[in-house]
């Protein structure tokens, strides 16, 4: 039998990896909080329903591994993207194992830039994207509307908004939800929550059946905002229709992935909902 992991030559016996130190943080991420296909399914549907037309341009915001932008350029010859995103690190990821699966027809119409949100300057696009309530980081009410201001002067006339938010009454919680995947489970955890700024701080964590841990491998400190604030923002930044769309349930009053209108929503524990809203 083959001796594991050991040093021949110094003898030293070396453990082997765990599956943590093997696996990687992007793709556990995208593979228990991201569905880039149905947001870009979303989006498609939403912005034909209620402009009569197909989007083709796209701007992702807070893109991090750009995934939504490549899913967005595959599915029609016509599209492109641009990913926007401050941290270097990401992208290159991103450039190495997301664009890197696109064909070369593909690549030409999809651009990453490094650059802060706030001050970004693309051509104008029909769509822009700001998903995985990434924008919570604006903590303040003026540079939050500074943000959304940004985002309307980067769309075209008839161009569309395209956001998630969360929350329900365990949001408000310092908490944490685990979910099993085949290969790890995903900890949600909300470390701190303060009532009267709204800040709150959370944390990723994921663990192995070997009973590794890779521990905190993303860190958020974000404001808790709420549906009314965000649209009452929107409102005064120019936006017009700014609406919820809200999930359905099925038989088991479990999420349908079925997003339509809602003026009311319902007081559940807890909810993710998409706000839309026109230029």
């Amino acid at each position: 039998m083959a001796v594991r992991n050991e040093d021949v030559e110094s003898g030293i016996r070396r453990a082997a990896p765990t599956m943590a130190e093997l696996a990687d943080r992007h793709e556990l991420y995208e593979e228990s909080v991201q569905n880039v296909e149905e947001e870009c399914l979303f989006i498609e549907n939403t912005f034909k329903q209620i402009r009569g037309r197909s989007a083709q341009s796209f701007r992702e915001d807070f893109c991090g591994t750009a995934s939504a932008c490549c899913e967005w350029v595959r599915n029609g010859a016509e599209r492109t993207a641009i990913g926007v995103d401050l941290d270097p690190e990401v992208l290159s990821w991103g450039r190495a194992n997301r664009l890197g699966r696109l064909n070369d027809e593909q690549l030409q119409r999809v651009r990453l830039i490094q650059e802060n949100v706030l001050d970004v300057e693309t051509e104008k696009v029909d769509v822009v994207g700001a998903f995985n309530f990434s924008y919570f980081i604006f903590q303040q009410r003026e540079v939050m509307k500074q943000y959304f201001r940004a985002v309307f002067d980067s769309l075209k006339e008839d161009g569309m908004f395209f956001l998630d938010a969360f929350g329900g009454y365990e949001a408000f919680e310092e908490m944490k939800e685990k979910t099993k995947y085949k290969k790890f489970t995903y900890v949600w955890e909300q470390a701190t929550y303060y009532p009267v700024t709204g800040e709150m701080t959370c944390y990723i964590h994921f663990k192995f059946p070997d009973g590794s841990k890779m521990k905190r491998a993303f860190e958020y400190t974000w404001r808790l905002w709420t549906l009314p604030e965000i649209i009452e923002m929107l409102s005064e930044t120019g936006f017009r229709n700014p609406t919820v769309y809200w999930e359905g349930t099925d038989e088991d009053d479990e999420g349908d992935g079925v997003f339509s209108p809602e003026a009311k929503g319902e007081a559940d524990a807890g909810w993710i909902a998409y706000i839309v809203a026109e230029k």
